[in-house]
Parts: C-alpha cells; sequence; structure tokens
C-alpha cells in the first residue's frame, strides 16, 4: 500500500467495546421483550392513523411498526398489538369497517400526535377532543388529518397475527394520496421538505437529521 493511500482519511471505525451481554429470548415476557425491541428497531416512522366505528365514531391513534409491503398495488401495514387483552380502538374498526386513513407526521405535529397516544376510552372522539382539524376522505369513510403533508385512503387487503399476545399485522392498500404539492419533486417525495418525526423507545422521538446521499451502486 502506498503511503498516500496510507495517510488518506479512513472511514470511521466504531470504538463501541465489543463485550456484549447475551439475553436469552425464551426467557422474556411481552413487557421485558417489548422494551428491548423499540430500542432496537429505530428509529420507526410514524402513522397516525385515524379510523370511525360501525355507529360513526371517529377514532385517532399513532402507530410506529409501520412500513410499507407493495407497490403494486401500493400497500402498507401496521403492527396494532392488545391492550389488556382486548383489541385496541384501531384495531376493532378497521376489523368492522375495512378502512383506515394513515396520515403522516412532521415536526409541526409532535404534540397532538402524542396526546392522541392516550388510553382515551373508546366513545371519545380524539379528533375532536384535541382539536385537530380534519377533513372529509373521498374514498373512504375515516376523517383525514387536515395538516398533515401526506395522508393515504386505505382499505383493508389482509389481516395476519403474529405471537401468543394476539398482535395483529393489518396491511392497507392505499386507493388515494394525498401529498402536498410543494413536496413532490420529478415524481418523489423530498424527505428533506417534508421534514418527518420518528420514534424511539417510549415517548422519545427524534427529527430527520442529517441527510447523507450516496451514489448508486
Amino acid at each position: 500500500m502506498s503511503c498516500a493511500a496510507m495517510c488518506s482519511p479512513q472511514p470511521p471505525i466504531s470504538c463501541r467495546k465489543r463485550d456484549a451481554v447475551k439475553i436469552d429470548a425464551q426467557t422474556l415476557d411481552y413487557a421485558a421483550a417489548y422494551k428491548l425491541l423499540t430500542g432496537v428497531v429505530v428509529p420507526r416512522p410514524i402513522a397516525w392513523i385515524s379510523t370511525i366505528s360501525p355507529s360513526g365514531q371517529s377514532n385517532l391513534a399513532p402507530f410506529s411498526c409501520f412500513t410499507y409491503v407493495s407497490a403494486d398495488p401500493p400497500m402498507i401495514g401496521f403492527n396494532c398489538g392488545r391492550r389488556g387483552g382486548a383489541l385496541k380502538d384501531t384495531a376493532a374498526n378497521i376489523h368492522a369497517t375495512g378502512q383506515f386513513v394513515v396520515n403522516i407526521v412532521d415536526e409541526t405535529l409532535l404534540e397532538p400526535m402524542h396526546q392522541s397516544s392516550a388510553d382515551f376510552p373508546a366513545d371519545v372522539d380524539e379528533i375532536d377532543l384535541l382539536g385537530i382539524p380534519s377533513e372529509p376522505s373521498e374514498c373512504v369513510a375515516p376523517r383525514r388529518i387536515a395538516s398533515s403533508p401526506i395522508s393515504l385512503e386505505c382499505v383493508l387487503e389482509r389481516v395476519i397475527s403474529f405471537g401468543r399476545a394476539g398482535a395483529e399485522f393489518f396491511v392497507g392498500e392505499i386507493k388515494l394520496f394525498h401529498i402536498c404539492d410543494d413536496l413532490i419533486k420529478d415524481g418523489k417525495v423530498d424527505t428533506a421538505d417534508l421534514r418527518p418525526l420518528a420514534r424511539l423507545a417510549g415517548p422519545v422521538y427524534a427529527r430527520l437529521g442529517e441527510i447523507i446521499r450516496m451514489t448508486d451502486g
């Protein structure tokens, strides 16, 4: 190796100690495993999901086990656990109606999004209670959040159950995208302008931070 190559800047290498704590996953109960996983799988995008009950009761709640699963047709998915062994309002409403809206959370929506994560009774409309502006959707019954930069109107495609605690993964087909026009550039969403929030462990969130662009491989 040449002297120039040896003296050139090298990529940073973690100096973190490689000693590791070993945890047998079979010894963990739900709460312990949840605490570990939510600190391991980070950062996570946030789906702020609005639903409606068969009687017309609106519900709004954030979920951070959220991703896209298909581009043709466009589909997204999110995981919903149970609360005290019972279905959460979001899950119950989707099972009953087959419809929901995913509202993307930017930095301006941190406070109302976090407030909506509280354990409200089923007969409470979080949208009205928290004074969150909303608009009618066009393809589905649940309202969408007016101040959200992106809203996805979805119909239920399938539900997949996982684990012993009754968690369910909901897959929805997107029927209509609502995207602020200033975010679309060359057919793509400009992430820097979107300024999405991410979920970490517990009631802790992160902003986008530095964007690192690599060349295509």
